[in-house]
């Protein structure tokens, strides 16, 4: 599989800047014009994605399957998802909506129907977390021949293995894992971020985070800095909206901000290569410790640790590099040194 890859016209992998994907799922509540503000949201955030889902309750659980405990209310899962269902007429008019905002328009498909009504109209497939043991749907997937990115929340190395090697089997190598707690909010705590650094290991592979955390920067700048490529953010207009998934989305000003702060997390991560830095070269000369003279010099007159010294030259020219010293002590001048001046290698 590659290394990297691109979504439309930005990369994905090491060295390239961060993919940020700003999940609006299903933050809309039935209300497209809501849906357009996301969208518009997401773009004046910086965000390089906004994604939504397409689903159907009836292909996601069974009818009977009861109340969800962790949402804590008194209607079936089915009923509830059932009542989040984004309109597939919606799709056309959500991806042109993007087109306009210039955000890429992304929404996680969990049947092959709705890969094949999203698959016109997006870059890359978003698989979620619980859709990873779905082999049928992954191999359907992996034939449209388009980058996926598959969440692996609640997942054992064993299913992950298995789906990567089903992904590419099916000929698509343009595939980025997402570390990923599915608790909704994940503690902290619970990010296991150091995993990001275990997948690239193993599948030589882009990997990203999908965050749940509550925190808009600990996590998502965590997993930069240990290498992760793409971040994915619950967002919402409103924390006082309605819908399961609006308490724990950051709101606007907070995408805006942790977006701003990757950017930032970016240039500080620099390339790796240890050198004298341009902003410290000034300091470099000014304050960096030389071989002077601490008292008058004659030619002729034998150094020691009476007349030279180890010292930070400031504006005076530079003497020779501390690993010199040791050396330079014992031998004699050739010419007259004044106080303070540095030794050059031509004085000894």
């Amino acid at each position: 599989m590659k290394s990297e890859f691109k979504i439309g016209n930005k990369f994905i992998g090491d060295g390239y800047p961060t993919f940020i994907i700003a999940e609006a799922g299903s933050n809309h509540n039935g209300n497209i014009e809501q849906a357009k503000r996301l969208i518009e949201l997401a773009a004046e955030a910086g965000a390089d994605a906004v994604k939504f889902q397409t689903f159907k309750a009836k292909t996601l659980y069974v009818k009977d399957a009861g109340e969800s405990d962790y949402l804590k209310v008194k209607t079936s899962i089915y009923d509830i998802i059932e009542s989040m269902e984004m309109p597939e007429d919606w799709i056309p008019a959500l991806s042109e909506h993007c087109r306009k905002n210039k955000i890429l328009f992304i929404s996680s498909a969990f049947s092959e129907d709705s890969v094949d009504k999203l698959d016109p109209y997006i870059n890359t497939h978003k698989v979620a977390s619980y859709e990873l043991n779905h082999i049928p749907l992954l191999k359907y997937v992996a034939s449209k021949n388009k980058p996926i990115i598959l969440s692996t929340g609640a997942c054992t190395m064993e299913e992950i293995d298995y789906s990567v090697n089903a992904i590419d089997r099916q000929g698509n190598d343009g595939l980025c894992l997402m570390q990923c707690v599915a608790a909704y909010p994940a503690p902290p705590e619970a990010s296991n971020l150091k995993a990001i650094v275990s997948l690239k290991e193993k599948y030589k592979i882009p990997v990203g985070l999908s965050d749940h955390t509550r925190d808009p920067f600990t996590a998502p700048l965590g997993a930069i800095a240990l290498g992760a490529n793409v971040i994915e953010k619950h967002f919402t207009i409103s924390n006082q909206l309605p819908g399961p998934d609006q308490p724990y989305a950051v709101e606007p000003h907070e995408l805006k901000e942790m977006i701003l702060r990757i950017r930032e997390l970016e240039k500080a991560l620099g390339d790796g290569k240890k050198k004298v830095e341009p902003v410290e070269k000034e300091l470099f000369y000014f304050a960096k410790r030389a071989v002077h003279a601490i008292q008058s010099i004659k030619k002729g007159d034998v150094f020691s640790e009476e007349n030279v010294a180890v010292l930070r030259p400031g504006k005076q020219e530079r003497g020779v590099a501390p690993k010199h010293f040791e050396n330079i002590i014992g031998k004699t001048a050739k010419k007259d040194i004044k106080p303070f001046e540095g030794i050059k290698e031509t004085d000894y």
